[in-house]
């Protein structure tokens, strides 16, 4: 079901926008526990020269200043495994569940997420699988950059 929950589709979308700008293919939407889009964005360090500016990241950003109940229990999908920062936030902001395109390209925070009682799902979903391998391929020096390889 997770695969056509609106968060999941805007998070792919958001994937795609970044690989066509030339940027590492990683979307994000963080939706609220009442199923409102909160913010959503893209892995933006290529595109904006930044050292933080992951998909959840990103999609934190895009959602503005909001009060700690407007993150409580809402859900974070994300295209692939967040990374230890984008852990850290999903679990600073209490965010109850996220959802993972895949896991394949590299695995994150997951098991510290389930530590600090966060449900996590991983989906395993081809498309999102095809453009990070399409993006590794291409650009291996921007992916390794990307998860602190070099």
């Amino acid at each position: 079901m997770a695969e056509t929950d609106p968060g999941f589709i805007a998070a792919v979308e958001e994937a795609r926008q970044g690989f066509n700008e030339g940027g590492v293919p990683i979307g994000a939407c963080l939706v609220s526990k009442d199923g409102k889009i909160l913010g959503r964005g893209h892995n933006m360090r290529v595109q904006k020269g930044s050292a933080t500016l992951h998909g959840e990241i990103s999609a934190l950003e895009n959602s503005g200043r909001l009060p700690a109940s407007a993150y409580a229990g809402a859900t974070m999908y994300t295209t692939l495994s967040p990374c230890d920062m984008c852990t850290g936030a999903c679990i600073m902001y209490k965010v109850a569940r996220v959802v993972i395109g895949e896991n394949r390209s590299f695995v994150g925070g997951e098991e510290y997420l389930k530590q600090r009682g966060v449900e996590v799902v991983v989906l395993e979903n081809q498309e999102c699988m095809g453009l990070m391998k399409k993006f590794m391929e291409e650009k291996p020096q921007v992916w390794n950059e990307d998860i602190g390889e070099q």
